[in-house]
């Protein structure tokens, strides 16, 4: 693609689309560039329906027809073949290893409000940028929050209403949800959906399944029942319930026994959820029901144990303190819960609810887990539930929530069977049993020291849950904080290492929260720059990052992702309105030079092995890295400053080894705008390459100047 101006400031960015628009999607649909240069993201989502289906048509042409078929997006009715224009581009991977390698996109779809706006929103992503992570996409509980699903039909708040009205057949919002994957696909990116290992407390599925979650009873600020089996005792109100109110529909009789409505021998879930809710197409009037059936179980003090993050886990107890009561629209009383001997990280979710995967010791006085009895059950019915989503929809992997939940005492034992770990049974059993060879699994962990977020050393468990890859947590950290270079460094070694693999974090979504503005005042440019070059490490970078505006104080909960994760209208995280996009101009400016780059060059980087020169320095003595390809034939040296704060002093890179000591590297890219002369080509002097200075926070680009 031929050079190309790039505005430095957040208004000439709008000027530069406003009169050169055109030209700007030619480049596109001409495949001169793999995404729309110079488009803002806010200006992506108000692209018309017509303009995005005229720009894919343009550039894909009978792929895109395909994948907006009536044929090909209905995932009730697949055909058994799926034309090979429109498969997922990691289908002929042989397993999951490829998240090893990938950069991936976070997207919160409440913040763009549709999934057809996911579409127009990648086209501000480069090739590079081949995978993409949609946030859960179920619908929501408690306060709206999307991780605590409500039911297994998908949210008809992402459905788009310019999609169908081009496609009158996308008439659904699962249709809609097909077709997105299908035109992800055909533009290069793998899809990822959440596999989530808990529900809202009072989901459809703890009221339809009583006997996959654990129950108590609560009076006031007591605990009066936690027995293993009072699912029993909740599956007998339940049914007092139906005699009171009858079936939800009128052609489904109220079974004559508890066991029989609750026996999938002889009622199967789908049967049951109509009994109980009602249509699952009327979602008001399943909502109105099973708020109903909560406020039945409330007047006995029935609910759900809510889940809990961190060592101990087990042993809770009624929070007395003042603030921790709520009283809901319906009048009723809702008291947090505690852990009952706390450690560092001690959490209880009250609105959430995690299956019940194991039985209990002793009837579950003391709260014990019996990790030697496994309900297989509860297991099937979450594997076969996820592996049904990856069927309909295409899904190339998982994202595994909480993944970080180790709630054996003694760590990772020795045998490892299928119950160990329900995320990597869910994996397995989509990747083996359904044959989808190529599904992987992302871990949602933040690697810290042993016994914090779980017992033992949490590479281990991931390891023995067959995660392919994991967060990680430099999406946390200042950039060149003595914290950032020992993780970081930490990190290259378990690259190397592990089974399990950290990722580059540019930044998350659960980060982008006026708590964490902190991290990301300097070296934003240089994230994202480590994230593409260092080519055999993975990434993940969220939707709101190209453009996100330096905090030094909060600004209001539009500006921040995180606070769409969930709808609260009051308190601190309240927020109301559209979620507002950053004006962040220079940044934007900095990151498009760096994708028209990577753009240039990804096919002749991609998944090429590593050979540091300068390593991250674990004490930060050293703040510069320095790396090349291992392969034999060098092409590219990267080398960037870490520390934000202060330029690097003079210093040298070793030998490159594969590169003859008589050809120049010459600069090639800096995410600076200046450069000082001495440095625009190195000579080996016969010991190392030297560098006089590399600014504060910058990352530059050298490649060989061989002959001919």
């Amino acid at each position: 693609m031929p050079r190309m101006a790039v505005p430095s400031v957040h208004h000439q960015f709008r000027d530069y689309w406003s009169r050169h628009h055109t030209t700007l999607k030619r480049h596109y649909e001409a495949r001169e560039s793999s995404f729309v240069p110079n488009l803002l993201p806010e200006q992506s989502i108000q692209l018309s329906g017509e303009e995005t289906v005229a720009l894919l048509r343009q550039r894909f042409g009978a792929a895109f027809d395909l994948a907006i078929s009536a044929e090909y997006t209905d995932p009730d009715e697949l055909p058994s073949t799926i034309p090979p224009e429109i498969l997922s581009p990691v289908t002929r991977e042989p397993n999951g290893e490829w998240l090893k390698r990938t950069n991936m996109v976070g997207i919160n779809v409440r913040t763009i409000h549709n999934f057809w706006n996911v579409v127009k929103y990648m086209f501000t992503w480069p090739a590079a940028q081949d995978s993409v992570h949609l946030l859960p996409i179920w619908e929501p509980g408690v306060v709206d929050s999307l991780y605590g699903m409500s039911s297994w039909q998908i949210n008809d708040e992402f459905y788009s209403e310019e999609l169908v009205a081009i496609f009158p057949y996308l008439n659904t919002v699962d249709r809609q949800l097909r077709a997105v994957v299908n035109l992800l696909h055909v533009m290069g990116k793998a899809v990822g959906m959440d596999v989530i290992p808990h529900t809202d407390r009072y989901s459809e599925m703890a009221l339809a399944n009583p006997h996959y979650f654990e129950w108590l009873q609560r009076e006031a600020y007591t605990i009066v029942n936690h027995d293993d089996d009072l699912h029993v005792v909740v599956q007998e109100r339940i049914m007092d319930f139906l005699a009171d109110f009858g079936s939800a529909v009128a052609d489904e009789r109220v079974p004559s026994t508890r066991e029989a409505l609750f026996s999938e021998d002889q009622i199967d879930e789908a049967r049951r959820l109509r009994i109980l809710f009602g249509e699952p197409d009327d979602r008001s009037g399943r909502t109105a029901r099973r708020s109903a059936l909560v406020e039945y179980l409330y007047a006995y003090g029935f609910e759900p144990v809510p889940a809990t993050m961190a060592p101990p886990f087990r042993d809770i107890q009624v929070d007395v303190s003042e603030d921790a009561v709520k009283v809901d629209e319906h009048g009723m009383v809702w008291r947090d819960y505690v852990i009952t001997r706390p450690e560092t990280m001690s959490r209880v979710f009250g609105p959430l609810a995690r299956y019940k995967l194991y039985g209990r010791l002793n009837n579950n006085i003391d709260w014990e887990v019996d990790f030697e009895h496994p309900r297989p059950e509860v297991w099937d019915y979450i594997c076969t539930h996820y592996s049904s989503v990856q069927q309909r929809f295409g899904f190339d992997f998982m994202r595994g929530d909480m993944s970080h939940v180790q709630m054996r005492p003694d760590g990772v034992p020795q045998e490892i069977d299928p119950y160990y770990d329900i995320l990597g049974t869910v994996k397995n059993y989509i990747q083996r049993d359904t044959g989808v060879a190529y599904f992987g699994y992302f871990a949602e962990t933040f690697l810290p020291p042993r016994d914090v977020f779980g017992y033992g050393e949490e590479i281990d468990h991931l390891e023995a849950s067959d995660a392919e890859t994991t967060l990680g947590d430099l999406q946390s950290m200042v950039v060149g904080s003595a914290e950032f270079m020992q993780n970081f460094r930490r990190y290259v070694d378990m690259l190397y290492t592990r089974l399990c693999v950290p990722n580059w974090t540019v930044m998350t979504g659960d980060k982008d929260d006026p708590r964490f503005d902190e991290f990301y005042v300097k070296g934003n440019e240089l994230r994202l720059f480590v994230g593409y070059f260092l080519a055999d490490m993975p990434s993940y970078v969220a939707l709101g990052f190209q453009t996100r505006e330096v905090h030094y104080s909060p600004v209001p909960n539009e500006h921040y992702t995180k606070l769409f994760v969930f709808h609260e209208t009051s308190g601190h995280k309240a927020r109301s309105g559209d979620y507002i996009w950053g004006q962040n101009g220079a940044l934007f400016h900095h990151l498009t030079r760096m994708k028209l780059y990577v753009d240039e060059y990804f096919e002749h980087l991609r998944q090429r092995p590593t050979r540091w020169l300068l390593p991250p320095d674990p004490t930060g003595y050293s703040k510069v890295i320095a790396w090349t390809q291992a392969d034999g034939q060098p092409d590219f040296l990267f080398v960037a400053n870490l520390d934000v704060d202060a330029p690097s002093a003079y210093f040298a890179v070793p030998m490159i080894p594969g590169l003859a000591p008589d050809v120049p590297l010459v600069l090639d890219f800096s995410t600076t705008s200046h450069v000082p002369p001495l440095d625009h080509e190195l000579r080996f002097n016969g010991k190392h390459y030297k560098i006089q200075s590399l600014a504060a926070g910058e990352g530059r680009i050298y490649r060989p100047q061989r002959a001919g």
